[in-house]
């Protein structure tokens, strides 16, 4: 089925938006690595283990133990700077840059800010065990231990930044290239209908991902026994939910239907159903599952028509 004069419309009004009310923004880290190369004596001593030729040999070693506690402080600040930045934006179509509402970008830069002092605090904290971990790592790299590996401190060598991308074609061009300037507008607006493109497709799978999670273990019938629902299976589309009405470019009414179908069915005649609501009576358990099939359904026939590629939800 092929996008109708209504979806284009919509795709249109949805690019149009994020060309005059968001903002784009490239997000980095700075990072320790963990592993170095071996030195040429190192592999030298490897190619005569396996009596092969040095050349034809690379490696590595780890220097840092990354399963240690004070480590994975780190990847966990990371892991919730990430999870806050893509909660709170939208793709656009080069790695590393996404689109963030310009009316709310104040506080989404404010919560960034206490997450990356969240992340140096941590990196303090592997600062003052990093004797211990370097003791650690000569026990276990024996030979191949080199102290000249490790830096003094590694306070400065973790951190994030975020600066903004301007994604609109140079004034001076207006005025000096117009033909020029004019092809770039087009590719520019290319990209913002890709970004439109995009998003849609991201809510889509993200939709798909929980609320099939939900009506699986809904459904599931394991011994006689529906099986074990967990809070967060609720939660995380609840967490779908808040995320949708945030930044909803509204490019599809169809996956607006469905999403409300589903938010629907968990609020039950105004009450906000539980994990106990659903694990103790099966008529709720039934309704839910049933509006869970039926948006799925939904969002099942616009994964398969999305213009960018034929997308397996289940994958």
């Amino acid at each position: 089925m092929s996008m109708t004069g209504q979806d284009r419309t919509k795709l249109s009004d949805a690019a149009e938006h994020l060309m005059h009310q968001w903002g784009a923004y490239e997000m980095s880290f700075t990072w320790m690595g963990t592993t170095k190369a071996l030195s040429k004596d190192q592999k030298g001593e490897m190619a005569q283990t396996f009596d092969a030729a040095p050349d034809w040999l690379s490696g590595s070693k780890r220097i840092i133990d990354t399963q240690d506690l004070a480590w994975k402080r780190l990847t966990v600040a990371k892991k919730i700077i990430k999870e806050f930045w893509e909660a709170n934006s939208l793709p656009w179509p080069k790695d590393g840059v996404r689109l963030v509402k310009r009316e709310g970008w104040g506080e989404v830069q404010d919560k960034l800010r206490d997450l990356r002092n969240e992340l140096k605090f941590a990196a303090s904290a592997l600062n003052d065990e990093l004797p211990r971990l370097i003791d650690r790592a000569q026990t276990r790299l024996g030979s191949t231990f080199s102290r000249s590996d490790y830096p003094a401190g590694v306070c400065d060598l973790f951190d994030c930044d975020w600066e903004p991308v301007n994604v609109d074609p140079p004034e001076y061009l207006a005025a000096e290239h117009p033909g020029l300037y004019e092809e770039h507008s087009r590719r520019i607006a290319q990209r913002f209908d890709e970004a439109a493109r995009m998003a849609e497709e991201a809510f889509l799978l993200e939709f798909s991902k929980a609320a099939q999670k939900l009506q699986e273990k809904l459904t599931g019938i394991n011994d006689g026994q529906p099986k074990r629902l967990r809070e967060s299976n609720v939660e995380n589309l609840r967490e779908f939910f808040d995320k949708f009405r945030r930044l909803n470019l509204h490019s599809s009414e169809e996956l607006d239907n469905a999403v409300a179908l589903a938010e629907a069915a968990l609020n039950l005649g105004g009450h906000a159903l539980t994990r106990d609501d659903l694990r103790d009576s099966s008529d709720i358990r039934q309704h839910v599952a049933t509006k869970l099939s039926a948006a799925l359904a939904t969002v099942d026939g616009l994964l398969v028509n999305q213009p960018r590629r034929n997308i397996n939800r289940r994958k």
